[in-house]
């Protein structure tokens, strides 16, 4: 099938990762479904993006079950089919664990676990109709190694990269590949507005690239994971972090020498 027939159904797009990934997508000539609780972010983002009749914008919150049947159904009767899913919706509560609440708890999984699972729960039986389709969940470099203030976002993003391994394992024989993009630190607004000059520095001197990353890189390893050059990938998580993960804790004395040699 060529990409100017397929159907990519984004969540979390009205800004951020979401909406860099449905603007790759666009780009390659997909038909996009851009879901997001924000509708008036949405609906602009999808504006600017100037392709009406390429693009379904959704208001819906991925954590309502009902609403995410009611989504799913929309986007069916509007393109007929659906062939790729970014579960890339997510939100953070970032507190000292003794004072996160049980319902920022709740919250937080309830849209970065439970959302996932709902959504491949509704989307799956139309891929296996049509004889398969491609499911990215965005996860996080919180969810593998942990840190400071993010008790609650790290397990969720745990929670998601495993369950990208359940799906890819039950969903495999229906053609359904499911894998992770487990993003490091990314220059988006939210990082710029939170992180201060010195987590920067600190980022920046534990990650071997030396930079954070941007939003068009995370959407292009999306993209790779859920077209026709990853066929043969699935039940796994992909770090887009420039090194992040893979260092120790010596990188930055390290540097310091080899500065001062």
């Amino acid at each position: 099938m060529s990409a100017t027939n397929k159907v990519a159904f984004v969540t979390g797009a009205a800004r951020g990762l979401g909406l860099a990934t449905a603007g790759k997508f666009l780009d390659d000539g997909w038909r996009v479904v851009m879901l997001d609780i924000l509708g008036d972010t949405l609906r602009a983002a999808a504006k600017d993006l100037d392709k009406p009749g390429e693009i379904l914008t959704i208001e819906a919150d991925v954590s309502d079950p009902a609403a995410v049947h009611k989504a799913v159904q929309q986007a069916r009767q509007h393109f007929g089919r659906i062939d790729a899913l970014v579960n890339n919706a997510g939100i953070a509560v970032f507190k000292p664990i003794l004072e996160v609440t049980l319902e920022d708890w709740q919250k937080v999984l309830a849209t970065n676990l439970t959302g996932p699972f709902l959504m491949v729960q509704a989307v799956a039986p139309i891929m296996r109709d049509q004889g398969g389709g491609a499911v990215v969940n965005i996860t996080s470099i919180s969810g593998l190694r942990a840190s400071t203030l993010r008790v609650a976002y790290g397990t969720s993003k745990a929670g998601l990269a495993h369950l990208t391994k359940q799906q890819a394992a039950e969903l495999g024989e229906y053609g359904i590949r499911v894998n992770a993009v487990a993003p490091g630190p990314v220059d988006t607004a939210m990082a710029k507005a939170v992180h201060t000059p010195e987590i920067r520095a600190d980022y920046h001197d534990h990650i071997p690239l030396n930079r954070y990353g941007l939003e068009s890189e995370l959407a292009n390893a999306i993209y790779f994971l859920c077209g026709d050059q990853s066929t043969y990938i699935t039940g796994q998580v992909l770090c887009v972090d420039g090194g992040f993960d893979g260092t120790g804790i010596g990188l930055p004395t390290l540097r310091g020498q080899r500065r001062n040699s």
